[in-house]
This record gives structure tokens, sequence and C-alpha cells, in this order.
């Protein structure tokens, strides 16, 4: 049950529940609205706690949240495979969750992780290694032409960890 009270210190709100340990997902009161084959879910975006780069954006279920609050290391929801997935299970690349934050909303959760290896199944550090960017500057931006353009450097190669496809 819900008690919140104001920390006078930080002037947030605190959960009783979770100060007395209690690691039950609900009493966290987020918002699992996004519906993916009929599965509830919030949105999880891991960044690197020291350089705040962005590394990745997946999925989390109750059951992924709790197990990251368990073990301190990032589980997500596999939306193609349908199953819980702990990341680094097959590549050992861990992240180690340092802090967890969520959205106004509730509805989506910012894992400040820190990452070993990469993050990115392709072989980058962050699965954001493209950028969109304009073919020739042009100050029409209606009829300006885009390309996308690989950025950042392979940390390392996938078929040497995940197999040949």
């Amino acid at each position: 049950m819900k008690n919140p009270q104001m920390d006078s210190d930080k002037n947030q709100e605190v959960d009783t529940n979770l100060i007395q340990g209690d690691l039950n997902v609900d009493a966290l009161n987020l918002n699992f609205r996004h519906k993916v084959k009929g599965e509830d879910l919030v949105i999880a975006v891991a960044q690197d706690h020291e350089s705040s780069e962005v590394l990745m954006v997946a999925f989390m279920n109750r059951e992924s949240l709790q197990k990251t609050l368990e073990t301190g290391k990032a589980h997500y929801w596999s939306t193609s495979r349908q199953k819980p997935w702990f990341k680094g299970e097959s590549s050992g690349h861990v992240q180690e969750v340092m802090e967890i934050f969520t959205d106004c909303d509730k509805d989506a959760v910012l894992l400040k992780v820190k990452q070993t290896g990469a993050a990115c199944h392709e072989g980058y550090f962050s699965c954001f290694f493209r950028e969109i960017s304009p073919v020739t500057p042009n100050s029409d931006k209606k009829n300006r032409r885009y390309k996308l353009e690989i950025v950042k450097e392979k940390v390392f190669e996938p078929e040497k960890v995940y197999g040949e496809k």
C-alpha cells in the first residue's frame, strides 16, 4: 500500500514500502501501458552512467524489471522472441545498473549503466551509431536530401561473438 511522504531534504515523494526493502514492482506504480503482442511494457533507455551516451532502447515487462532490481544487472523483454532477455547472456556484454529513473508519466525508465563490452549486437558500443545528415547543405529544407551514415567505430565483430548467421 502506497503511503507517500515528502522527504524534506530532497523535496521528493517517498514510498515507505520501498524504504522497508519491498522489491515488488507493483509498489512502484509504473505505467506498463505500451503493449506489444499482448505484453504490458515500459520503454527502457540504457545510458552510460559516466558519459551519458544513450546506449540502447528496449522494453521491460514487470518480470524483467523485477530481475533488474534483484540482480543489479539489466534484464529486458524481447519483443521478437517474446521472452525475458538478460543483457549480455550470450555476448558477455553485461550492463551493471548504477541508477534507475522514471519519466513523469511513469511509462518509461532510464537505466544508468556501466557497460561491459558493447551494448549493440551489431558490434558498436551504442546502438546509435548511424547519423541522419543532409547530403548537401541546402537552405531549402523542404527539398533537402538526407543520407544515413555510420559515424562510430565497431568495438567487436558480431560473428566472433554470436557465430555466423
